[in-house]
């Protein structure tokens, strides 16, 4: 049908209007004080959440995704940028929202009612009005005969029922969601998922919009309209991806493969294996350091991955690997990482593929393997280099882990400075290139060690 005529003067066309906005982020940035200054948590983060519609923030650890989630509830402020609930800004908490957090939150004191009726009375309601909607919540989210029982009287599963009985009772516009299934038992979370599903395919959910934060891609594709997928260091926007597969939603569909195979190779992005990773300062008299941070996976860990990939025939799904080996995204990942950083592995379509020094690797005897570890980790490794390189200048080939420790809390908070250092440590033990001694502290350069190979 034409409906030009119809048309305002500006030249557009008249249509219906766009989902309502209730919630909307703004160029935020977060930082947290370090030791060098501010760490960067997020860096320009955009984002809205419509009504009826269900968001997932899908990343690693370390992405910032319980941090984003935090501005937006008012719990924490942003450095820069803004939140806004219905186009406005808000001081304090966002009054357009409840929150359903991983630890249950509860207070073991109260019984189920008394906890639901927290934050009824927090707004002033009366006790009544305020019994009379906890009751209704607590009926709605499957907890009848439970409301004189003390948080401690409870499953895990029962508890989390409480934490979304007290947040769904103030009926809020957005219910925000950090990694609430987390905590559970497998069977647990799968029927405490479904039961959310169902209601809130009833039209009957008590609030008009869902931001879930998690790190299992499968729970994000069940459940959302849209997935905001995380980079890491800084968290940024790295992908958004619209799903479009009809509710309820088949796992063993090949759409749904599809979209997990998708997903997954976004978040397996890397340099390929003829791109070494680069770094920001070329290796001055202090030593270099590295912008690409090294995965928390170990030697034993990517090996074995790299076996399992050599008896598949050299290729095999990523999806089908976490399903099979039974790893969520955080245990899968960084094994992943190890293998694509250090070039022994590709990943194309949400496939994993071994290059031929990967199954070269893979195939070596324990010698073979460390000897080739040993000749590719300086090339390809930025802090295993860094390491190396500085020992190669010490005069007595000797420094303690304070003087990396340092370089690398300019650019990581002190908990991952020692993550990040303790891990290239271990790789560096493995190819015998330097060895570390807990009694002085020192890591020391190993004198041409036969199995590093030449370089």
């Amino acid at each position: 049908m034409n409906t030009t005529h119809n048309a305002p003067r500006t030249g557009r066309l008249a249509g219906p209007p766009g989902p309502t906005t209730l919630v909307e982020v703004r160029e935020l940035r977060k930082t947290f004080a370090a030791r060098d200054g501010e760490l960067p948590v997020l860096e320009g983060i955009d984002l809205k959440v419509h009504e009826r519609e269900i968001v997932a923030l899908l990343g690693r650890s370390g992405s910032g995704k319980s941090t984003l989630l935090r501005c937006i509830a008012g719990l924490i402020p942003p450095t820069d940028g803004s939140v806004l609930y219905r186009e406005q800004p808000f001081v304090g908490t966002n009054p357009g929202i409840g929150m359903v957090f991983q630890s249950f939150a509860l207070l073991p004191w109260l019984t189920v009612q008394q906890n639901v009726e927290l934050g009824l009375e927090a707004r002033g309601i009366g006790p009544a009005e305020r019994a009379e909607q906890a009751l209704a919540a607590i009926d709605l989210i499957g907890l009848d005969g439970f409301e004189s029982a003390y948080p401690k009287e409870l499953s895990g599963g029962m508890r989390q029922r409480v934490g979304f009985a007290r947040a769904l009772v103030i009926r809020p516009d957005v219910l925000l969601m950090d990694e609430p299934f987390s905590a559970l038992d497998v069977l647990t979370a799968e029927n405490l998922r479904t039961e959310l599903l169902e209601l809130w395919a009833t039209g009957d959910f008590p609030t008009k919009a869902i931001l879930i934060v998690t790190h299992n891609i499968e729970e994000a594709v069940l459940f959302a309209d849209r997935i905001i997928v995380l980079g890491t260091n800084p968290g940024t926007i790295k992908a958004e991806v619209n799903v479009t597969l009809d509710r309820p939603r088949d796992r063993h569909a090949p759409q749904f493969e599809a979209l997990l195979d998708h997903i997954y190779g976004i978040m397996t992005g890397r340099p390929t294996s003829d791109q070494p990773a680069t770094v920001v300062n070329q290796p001055q008299a202090s030593g270099e350091t590295p912008t690409v941070m090294l995965p928390h996976a170990s030697v034993d860990g990517f090996s074995g991955l790299l076996e399992i990939l050599r008896d598949a025939g050299g290729s095999a799904d990523i999806a089908d690997l976490a399903d099979d080996l039974s790893l969520e995204v955080d245990d899968l990942l960084p094994l992943i990482d190890a293998c694509l950083l250090l070039g022994f592995a590709t990943t194309d379509a949400g496939r994993l593929q071994l290059t031929d020094q990967g199954q070269q690797f893979a195939e070596a005897d324990i010698q073979t393997s460390k000897q080739l570890f040993a000749h590719v980790a300086p090339q390809r490794v930025p802090l295993v280099r860094t390491i190396h390189n500085a020992l190669a200048r010490a005069g007595d080939g000797a420094l303690k882990q304070a003087f990396f420790l340092d370089l690398l809390r300019r650019h990581y908070s002190a908990e991952e400075a020692q993550a990040q250092l303790n891990t290239a440590i271990d790789w560096g033990r493995y190819g015998e290139l330097y060895e570390y001694a807990a009694d002085t502290d020192e890591i020391t350069r190993n004198l041409e060690p036969e199995t590093a190979g030449s370089s």
